[in-house]
């Protein structure tokens, strides 16, 4: 049984966009590639942090103070970090 993915790739000839769509389509994907990319770190940062903080049960709504705090300081080191591997990617980028 074809899968609706396959079906889909057996119905599009993409020979037969013009270039401004073809530009288009690869924007497309590629701005769906980093939204992708975004929902996994927002992911990961919820369920590291989350692992970390979290060692009571909830009972209010609300995280305690020691939580709230370790939850707050989690995702700044998360985003730290994260800042740094970029701008020395885009340093090494630069320097090709």
């Amino acid at each position: 049984m074809d899968s609706p993915s396959s079906a889909l790739e057996q119905n599009i000839d993409l020979s037969k966009l013009s270039e401004k769509d073809k530009q288009e389509l690869q924007q497309f994907i590629v701005n769906e590639s980093q939204k992708a990319r975004i929902q996994q770190s927002v992911h990961s940062l919820t369920d590291i942090c989350w692992k970390k903080c979290v060692t009571g049960t909830i009972r209010s709504g609300k995280l305690d103070k020691n939580e709230e705090t370790c939850a707050q300081n989690c995702v700044d080191r998360f985003l730290d970090a994260n800042m740094t591997v970029i701008k020395h990617l885009d340093n090494m980028r630069n320097q090709s």
